[in-house]
């Protein structure tokens, strides 16, 4: 059988990616953490004069929203929790890499897309600033190519995975 060419050190690339992920997931529990003071403070501030609902917390919780969903479909990716029909369902496993593959082929797609336009989107915002707590909008639009370039590691190592079970590796 053919075998499938692998980073010099499979190993060592598996644990950054694990350790990555991880990261992730701790940056996802931080921004719904951090989520909820802004989203607190504006409750607050609708019915208390305590607060004035001027404030940047609008502002702020649109923002971490934006990140939370992004580093959410990252993590999602990663641990395949996207959504998934079963069209075929008694292929073998052959058959369901191969099905699989094609799955990530379009996610693939979708991850260049974000990387792409991202991009653009990033380079738009680059010299703008937001309204209320003036923040570089760069650093809120960089979550669509951060999130392509993920998706692009994450789903690139699910295909090796399935072609491995595809061409029979036994690795």
């Amino acid at each position: 059988m053919t075998e499938i060419p692998m980073p010099p050190n499979p190993s060592l690339w598996r644990r950054a990616t694990a350790a990555y992920a991880k990261l992730l997931e701790i940056l996802l529990a931080a921004c719904v953490g951090i989520l909820v003071v802004p989203v607190t403070l504006q409750i607050i501030s609708r019915y208390t004069p305590f607060i004035p609902s001027y404030i940047w917390t609008e502002e702020m919780a649109r923002f971490l929203f934006v990140w939370t969903i992004m580093i959410g479909a990252m993590v999602g990716i990663r641990e395949s929790q996207h959504f998934e029909v079963d069209v075929w369902p008694d292929l073998s496993r052959r058959g369901e890499a191969a099905v699989r593959i094609l799955a990530r082929l379009g996610i693939l797609v979708m991850a260049v897309v974000f990387v792409w336009a991202g991009l653009e989107f990033t380079r738009f915002a680059w010299n703008r600033t937001s309204e209320l707590a003036d923040l570089p909008l760069w650093m809120i639009h960089v979550a669509w190519p951060a999130a392509g370039v993920t998706w692009i590691v994450f789903a690139g190592e699910q295909i090796v995975d399935e072609m491995r079970i595809l061409f029979g590796a036994n690795r």
